[in-house]
């Protein structure tokens, strides 16, 4: 039986602006819909969004943070009504993000 990796564990992704782009706008969504619906949003959101924010051309993720924004981001590209170049561009954020964990393993 495998176990998740520890959340100290990190990873690094090197997403282009365009990837970053999407996936900022996935985590600010999941932002705002707690918001609204007068929720605390989660940590592991403001993280995030500061991690892209802050860095540098690699990001830096936690292991939950990867997982999270993975999940968040593939339900995202998944969707009918979302635009071809951010399903592409995601897509491809979703690779980066594969990457980034096979390359720890």
């Amino acid at each position: 039986m495998s176990s998740s990796p520890p959340d100290t564990e990190t990873y690094e992704v090197t997403l282009s602006r365009d990837e970053r782009w999407v996936v900022h706008h996935v985590l600010a969504t999941r932002l705002d819909e707690a918001l609204d619906a007068d929720e605390r949003p989660p940590e592991w959101v403001l993280e995030a969004i500061d991690t892209l924010e802050t860095d540098g051309d690699t990001d830096r993720l936690t292991a939950t943070q990867a997982d999270r924004i993975y999940d968040a981001l593939a339900v995202y590209v998944d969707r009918e009504e979302t635009p071809d170049r951010d399903v592409d561009h995601g897509t491809a954020a979703l690779d980066q993000l594969e990457d980034g964990r096979n390359a720890q393993a």
